[in-house]
This record gives C-alpha cells, structure tokens and sequence, in this order.
C-alpha cells in the first residue's frame, strides 16, 4: 500500500515537472488549436492562461470522448454565459483535461490513503468544476439582462418616438450601453450588416440567452411586425409586462424563502435557544441534582 501510495505521488509530481515543461518550451500546436488557444487571451487570468496552454494538447482528445452531441451543448451553453473570460470550446476541452487529470490523480491518492469521501470529492471537483463555473456565469448574465432590458426598452422607445428609425434606434442606444445587453445586441446589429434578415437575427439572439424576457421581447417583437402595430407601444407595453412578471417573480422568491427560513429556525436557533434558557435556569436556582436524586 505505501509503495502504491507513493508511486501515485511521484507520477503527480512527474506530471506538474512535465507540464512546467510543456508550458515553457511552447509545444507545437496544430493551426486550429494555436487559434483557439489565442481567442480571448486578453479576457482572461494569468492562472487561466497558464491552464489553457498545459491542456490545450490535450483538447482534441476530449473533445472526441465528449462526442458532438455535447460538444453542441458545452457550445450552446458557451454562447449563453458570454463565452465568459474569453472561453471557447476547445479552452473548455483544455481546462476539462487539467482539472480532470489533478482531480484524478488527487482522488487516487486519498483513496490509497483510505479515505473515500475525500477521493470522490476531488474526482467530482476535477470533473465538474468547469461546467460548474459555466453555470454561474450563465445565471448571472441573465440576471444581469433580465435587470437591464425594461429600462433600454424605455429609453429605445423615447428615441423611436423622436422620429429615428427603429434600425437607428437599436444602434444609439446599444452605443450608450455596457454590459451583456448590449454585446447581444452589437452581435444582432453586426449580423444584420451582413446581410441576415431581422427575423432570423433576432431568431438567433433568443437563441443564444437562456432568458424569457429576451424571449418575450422577441416574440412580441416579431408579432407586432406582421400585424403593423406601432413600434412605440409595442416596446412600452413590453417594458411594462417585463416590470409585472418581475415583480411576480419577486414575489415567488419571498414565498418560497419564508419556509426556508422557518425550517432553519426550527431546526437550530430554536433548540439552541431552549438549551440555553434551561441552562441558565439550572445556575441561577442553585439546584442540585445530586440532593433531588438522592445519591
């Protein structure tokens, strides 16, 4: 057991010289990857930077394991958080192979020195860890689009009413903009210079937002465009059906954080606050148990 113990810590130890290795004598990349390992550099971190180029070599063979279908997913998903710190799909691939592998070889490691529970927690963390931090990301862009969309949709509506296009319009305002808002929409301006109808532009942005807000304003978009409704109180009735399922939504979370609250106060603050009223009871009367009991 220690001579296995100990081979698992020396191939660890292999595989950190062996990737310091890699990471400083710049491997030789096919075309695609070298692209790929480029496309937002400058977004992010030293230390994801640094991750990308020990597992970049390793990326098609994840990706063939993950199969296309999740690969559409993983894609899928990318688009929806933002590609967040410049991720794509073959960095995805990069980071899955280095997590995975240190959380492999760590799992390995507490499993020969007998404890499970840490071994399935790292083996879980290597694996998992970046879908994780995809997950977050897409919850927070799309709160972060759900919070900004009424009031661009306010501000949109004022400057059509001015007499610009709604064309013209969309691009004043998303110029006034930051944040993921209005990135969605330079990407739909940017489609529609290339020659993609409005429809399937805007087809394609609700595609890439997890988002029903997005959704809504698609659709009632779209719908008062076939049937000629004017723009203005079109854009205004969405900001304000926007506010109303906010709102209701607000409500939903209050309601279901009552229980929450309750279960938590019953379960610990209540008891803790019995034993603590009884105990204080029991030194300020001076009573000994001992006498009561006879012993």
């Amino acid at each position: 057991m220690d001579l296995l113990l100990a081979a698992i810590i020396g191939l660890a130890v292999y595989g950190v010289f062996h990737g310091i290795r890699l990471y400083r004598g710049e491997a030789k990349l096919p075309d695609d990857l070298a692209v790929a390992l480029e496309v937002g550099s400058s977004r992010t971190s030293a230390t994801g930077s640094a991750i990308d180029r020990l597992g970049m070599k390793y990326a098609p063979r994840v990706l063939r394991l993950m199969g296309p279908k999740r690969v559409d997913k993983v894609r899928r998903k990318l688009n929806m958080a933002g590609n967040p710190n410049g991720m794509t799909v073959d960095r995805y691939a990069a980071r899955l192979a280095v997590y995975g592998g240190l959380g492999t070889l760590t799992a390995l490691a507490m499993l020969m020195n007998g404890q499970l529970m840490l071994a399935i927690l790292f083996f879980v963390y290597g694996i998992f860890w970046t879908d994780v931090t995809i997950r977050s990301a897409v919850s927070r862009r799309k709160d972060d689009i759900d919070r900004t969309l009424p009031d661009f949709l306010d501000v949109l509506a004022v400057v059509v009413s001015a007499g610009l296009g709604f064309r013209q319009a969309l691009e004043r305002v998303a110029e006034k903009y930051e944040g993921p808002w209005a990135d969605e929409l330079r990407i739909t301006l940017r489609q529609m210079d290339m020659g993609v109808s409005r429809r399937e532009a805007f087809d394609q942005l609700r595609k890439r937002n997890d988002s029903e807000q997005v959704s809504m304003f698609v659709s009632a978009l779209q719908q008062g465009e076939e049937l000629g409704a004017p723009i203005v109180d079109t854009l205004i009735q969405i900001a304000n059906d926007m506010r109303r399922t906010d709102a209701q939504n607000a409500r939903r979370r209050a309601a279901k954080a009552v229980p929450k609250s309750t279960l938590i106060v019953t379960s610990f603050m209540l008891p803790g606050t019995m034993i603590l009223i009884g105990v204080g009871f029991y030194y300020a009367s001076g009573i000994n148990f001992n006498d009561m009991l006879g012993s």
